[in-house]
């Protein structure tokens, strides 16, 4: 028997949809600054705003399958959320998925067990990339008021494909961002109290001390050189993209639009950092936050499959 959603299940959903919009914007947004650096770089600098359509990548299709299984489910079931993976990839497998996650989810799809299949890739340490963090914000607005049950769900969400511990604490650090966030502007926190909170849940290894290493920087350092310091996902891996998405979160928790550019200009892999950034900061920020003309040239979200 399906345990029973939680009573204010729709107001949980609210809170989901618009993290899902400022993700999904965010990944958009990122893919479009995919271009040779020099004119990527002009561009930000002279905050020109790509032309639309802005078509979206894997790290809003995992993330319309974290919302799909929230909506029926009120929580992370393993198994619909890799048979929703499984479907979705097949649906479009030409959103940018990686190579490792080619072979999960065409997998998953197939039949095999998701346990299997995760923990079998990369000579079988299983995956530490930032595919876990780039669609988990969701489920942190889900979750927001119990920041346990945030880190118990999203090590669950991400075990599905990212069964290296790495892996599953990306997801963590970025779920709690947002569910912190979601909070940020009613109870007047101090933005870099989002380094603590994040820190008090995020399992030892990489990407923490990355994070510790993002709290001792500046808020006033440029994103450039806070790129250079910390990693802005390049590798594609956890601790080498999560903790400066976080902070370029905690630099700009009101101001949705403005979080986007400085984010985009640490280059590196771009969309993901973009969906995360935008999946934190609009739950911070608010809905009236995310650019009308940017939600718009945003292609159209298929929020079943």
């Amino acid at each position: 028997m399906t345990p029973s959603k939680p009573v204010d299940h729709a107001s949980r959903m609210e809170r989901a949809y618009l993290s899902l919009d400022g993700l999904s914007v965010g990944d958009a947004f990122g893919e479009r600054f995919f271009l040779p650096p020099t004119v990527a770089l002009s561009m930000i600098q002279q905050r020109t705003t790509p032309q639309g359509p802005w078509g979206y990548t894997d790290d809003t299709e995992m993330a319309l399958g974290i919302v799909q299984v929230l909506e029926a489910y009120g929580r992370i079931d393993q198994d619909a959320l890799a048979k929703v993976f499984g479907n979705r990839y097949r649906e479009n497998p030409y959103r940018g998925y990686g190579g490792a996650a080619h072979g999960i989810l065409q997998a998953i799809h197939e039949g095999a067990p998701w346990r299997q299949v995760s923990s079998l890739v990369f000579e079988g340490s299983g995956s530490k990339g930032n595919g876990g963090a780039m669609r988990v914000a969701p489920l942190g607005a889900y979750f927001a008021d119990d920041l346990g049950r945030v880190a118990t769900e999203a090590r669950a969400s991400a075990e599905v494909t990212h069964f290296h511990p790495e892996g599953q604490a990306g997801a963590i650090a970025i779920a709690v961002a947002a569910a912190w966030a979601s909070g940020w502007g009613q109870q007047h926190l101090a933005s870099r109290q989002l380094f603590e909170v994040v820190l008090d849940h995020t399992p030892s290894g990489g990407t923490r001390r990355g994070l510790e290493k993002a709290r001792a920087l500046s808020l006033e350092t440029s994103p450039v050189a806070a790129a250079k310091e910390l990693g802005s996902g390049s590798r594609v891996i956890s601790e080498d993209t999560v903790p400066f998405a976080v902070w370029c979160a905690a630099r700009h928790l009101g101001h949705y639009e403005e979080a986007l550019w400085s984010t985009v200009s640490g280059l590196g892999d771009r969309d993901t950092t973009c969906a995360i950034v935008g999946g934190i900061v609009s739950l911070s920020a608010g809905r009236a936050s995310i650019p009308a003309a940017w939600l718009d040239a945003r292609e159209r979200l298929k929020l079943q499959v």
